[in-house]
This record gives C-alpha cells, structure tokens and sequence, in this order.
C-alpha cells in the first residue's frame, strides 16, 4: 500500500466534498488526511489517501471525470469591466447567457435599474483561460458598450474565493524555476499540511501562509543589489586572519587565511553564493587559487547550502550526510516524523536554492567516540590553517551531527547554532529568523538538549578564561563573534563593518 495526494477542485455544490470522497471509498482508497475550509478556499480540498498504485490510478481517472481533480494551479484570467445594458425585460439574463457560454464564473455582480445608474451592470469574473477572456471581451464589445476596468492574467487580482491559485501564483515569484508545475503542486500539498498542522496548534491560517510570502520575499530581496553583510575581520597573528562574514538572512560564513590557505566553516544559504564570491573578492581573498576544504557545521540550509559552488572537500558528521539526503532537518532526532520539520526543509531549500556539498566532495568524521570535552565528544582533531582544533559532537539539540570546533591552545570555540549572542542580531535578521520560530514552533529538535548544550559551552569558554587568562572567542553560527563579559554574557568582540555591494562600485 502506498500513500497518495489530490488537490481537490470542489464545486459550488452540496454534496460536491461528499462525491470526491466516495469515489476514492468506492475505488478501495482510504482516507488518510483531508483539510478543507470554506473561510481559506471554497473551491479546493487537499486529501491523502492510502492505496494500490492499481487503485489510485482508478481515483485519479475517476477525480478527473467528474471534475474533482485539479492537475495544476495555474493563474486564471480576472476581468472586471462595466457593460451598459438596454432597460428591458429580460436584457440582464441575455446578458449572463453570453457571460455563462464563455464558461465564465461570476465573483461579483452589481445591477439596481432603481439605483443611480439603472442601465450598467458592473461585473467581476474568472475564466478557464486567456483565449476565453479575449473571446468573450469581443462578444461583449459587439453586443454592448463596454468599459475594461481591469484585465490580469498575473493572479495578483483573484479574490479569496480562489485563494490557492492566488497564493500559488505569489509563491512562484521565489522558485528557480517558476514553470514546474508538478512541484509546485507538491509544495502547495505541503504547505496545506503545515497550515492543517498549526491551525491546531491555535495559530492563524492567514498568518502561516504570510510567514511562508515573508521568507521568500527577504531572501529574495537581499540578493543582487540587495545584499548586505556585516564582517568581523580579525588578526589571530602575524600571518592569520578570521573572517565572520554575517549575511542578511541564515548563518555566518567563518573563514580563516594565511599566506598559503583558505579554510571555510560553513557556507550560508545557495542564494547568496554569487554575493559571497563578490563579498570575498571585495576583502581580498582568493578563494579560487587558495580556499583548500570546507567544515559543515550541520544539515540546516543556511550553513550548508552553497557548499555545491566550491569544487573542494567539505568535512561534516554522517548524519549530516544523511540529513542532506533525506531532505528532512529533524533527521536522526525524536522530531523527525514533525511535518513542520519535514516541510520547513522542502521551503527554505526551494527559496534558498539549495545546493549542498557534492557527495564525491564530502568527508566523514568518526560518527562518535569515548574521549570527551565537557559533554561533548570529541570525534577527531583537525590542523585548521596552522591553528589545531579538537573536532567535537553536539547532543543533538539544534539538530543531530552538529559539529563543535575548539582549539584550546588559541581559545576559538565554534559553537555553530548551539550557542549564539542573540543581542548582536539586527532587526531585520532577528524579523527574519521569527519565520523558522513560527513554522517548526522551535528551530531546535529538542529544547532540552539545546539548553544543555548552551550551558556546556558557556562552561567551556569560562573555564579556559579561567585557566589561560586569554579571552575565548565565541563564533557562534549566527551574530557576531563574541567573548563574556564580566557577567558571564556574550558580547560583540570587534565592533563589524557594513558592506554592500556599492562599496565595490
């Protein structure tokens, strides 16, 4: 048995949702999931069912016969025009006669032969299609006088009466490639699931699909001339310098140089790649001839999502690996079943352009080991651009395979998304990460492992404080790269720079 998907188209009748769940009962499909509400769309149900490949195709064939099956969401042709009718009986049905032959539906009629203007009907439809529209303009056009108000072929003027195929028509705005109709279908599937999911959970519908419209919207926005970054630039020695490169929205980009090499730890979103390339040149780094390898922090999208762009090694934890694979962030932790989790991984990848590390490209760490540091254990050691650090596991509490880099002779801890100084996010970039908050309820597979992880690490920096009377820089995965204040609180290390692009110009 296999689990299958429908959207739904449902006619303006009675019985029409009781109908298309007969013809998948009759047709031995067992209904697994349907969501359907009247206030969001009339017209359109979304259903799951369980079946035989034999059984849906028979579902599927009987859908599309009796008019219950939508094959894609595609934009409909909205006009909106005043027509000027003669003042006698029967003219308005003469009228609505032409209209309903174009296989037309009315969204709003307005008529009073009492009122101000007793001979103009004001009219509002949708048609199938744009030859429709265009032949049905020159019918009227002979038959009355006429004025076009509005004609769109976009989608940005449906009403709410079809919201999905309106909202579908936003969502492509932010896809590679808007033409795709069989995954923009699925992905609208999915979104329905979250929606069905976090109504629930007592949140809004209209607030799940604005959060969806929002992320694609600044990621696409803080591309091309959009983009920003605020740089951390900083002499570890004589011949080594780190850069924190913070993008607008996602992690930060860590690299290390020397005169020989470039080292990369994590890669931000796929989206931003070419801005990186033009960020880097900006400060001088050659990452053509020089950059040698790459460390993926963990799976999420904004650390390792342009790690495709580099033809070099990345070195990252197996469930990484596998995380990439499935698709799905919770991967090998107790929210991996979460269709928030699973849903959030198919967005962010699709408005992120995801574009992860080659698998020819990747290495394998030690998935575990009995040597620890704190809670930590430590599954390898690495010689980072001269500088020797101590590869360690997290428990899993933003995510499974997430990596820990410490070098305890230096005092660098990079603590990936575990640890970060919240304070030093800007408004925009704090804007922009309540979207993941509210899509997957937490950004972390298990809050309490996350704070467990905090803690520890907070431990760690102190304690090397302590023993070294050196300052521990804190590079977290998002924010500045920061050290504790007296208080024990993370604070900006090195006040960064704002670049943009016209800094080059």
């Amino acid at each position: 048995m296999n689990r299958f998907s429908f959207v739904a188209h449902i006619p303006d009748t009675r019985q029409s949702l009781q109908t298309a769940s007969q013809i998948i009962f009759e047709n031995k499909g067992n209904i697994n999931r349907i969501h359907y509400d009247r206030q969001i769309d009339p017209h359109t149900a979304f259903i799951e069912v369980t079946c035989t490949c034999e059984d849906y195709q028979a579902i599927r064939e009987k859908m599309i016969s009796g008019g219950f099956l939508r094959t894609s969401i595609r934009s409909l042709p909205f006009l909106k025009f005043k027509v000027k009718v003669p003042h006698k009986s029967g003219s308005l049905l003469e009228f609505l006669k032409i209209t309903s032959g174009s296989e037309a539906g009315i969204t709003s009629i307005d008529f009073d032969d009492t009122g101000s203007m007793p001979d103009i009907v004001s009219v509002s439809l949708i048609l199938n299609d744009t030859g429709k529209a265009e032949e049905l303009m020159n019918v009227l056009r002979e038959a009355y006088p006429i004025e076009i108000l509005e004609y769109d072929i976009t989608g940005e003027s449906l009403d709410r009466t079809i919201f999905y195929v309106r909202f579908a028509q936003q969502i492509r705005k932010y896809l590679e490639d808007d033409k795709d109709e069989e995954l923009l279908m699925d992905f609208l599937k999915d979104i329905n699931h979250t929606v069905q999911e976090l109504t629930h959970l007592g949140n809004d519908p209209e607030e799940v699909f604005d959060n969806y419209l929002r992320c694609g919207e600044y990621l696409q926005s803080t591309t091309g001339n959009g983009f920003y970054a605020d740089v951390q630039e900083i002499r570890l020695s004589d011949s080594l310098t780190l850069f924190c490169f913070q993008l607008p929205g996602g992690g930060s980009i860590f690299l290390f140089e020397n005169p020989d090499e470039i080292v990369m730890i994590d890669t931000g979103y796929g989206i931003y790649a070419k801005d990186a390339r033009k960020l880097f040149e900006y400060y001088g780094l050659d990452i053509d001839g020089k950059l040698k390898y790459i460390v993926t922090t963990h799976g999420d999208a904004d650390h390792c999502g342009a790690g495709g762009t580099y033809e070099v090694p990345a070195y990252m934890h197996p469930v990484t690996l596998e995380i990439i694979r499935r698709g799905n962030r919770a991967w090998g932790s107790k929210s991996e079943n979460s269709i928030l989790e699973r849903v959030y991984t198919t967005m962010i990848a699709l408005f992120s352009r995801w574009n992860p590390p080659r698998e020819e490209n990747i290495r394998l760490f030690p998935g575990s080991s009995d040597e620890f540091r704190s809670i930590f254990p430590i599954i390898g050691r690495m010689n980072i651009a001269g500088v020797d650090f101590e590869v360690l596991i997290s428990e899993g509490g933003h995510q499974s395979g997430q990596l820990i880099l410490f070098s305890p002779d230096k005092g660098l801890l990079f603590t990936a998304d575990s640890l970060m100084n919240f304070h030093s996010f800007s408004k925009d970039r704090r804007t922009y990460n309540s979207i993941a908050d509210f899509l997957v309820t937490s950004v972390n597979v298990d809050s309490d492992l996350a704070r467990n992880e905090r803690k520890a690490l907070l431990e760690m920096a102190s304690e090397f404080e302590k023993e070294t009377g050196m300052k521990c820089l804190v590079c977290g995965g998002h924010g500045t790269i920061s050290v504790l204040n007296e208080e024990g609180k993370l604070e900006t290390y090195e006040e960064p720079e704002h670049y943009t692009h016209n800094l080059v110009q």
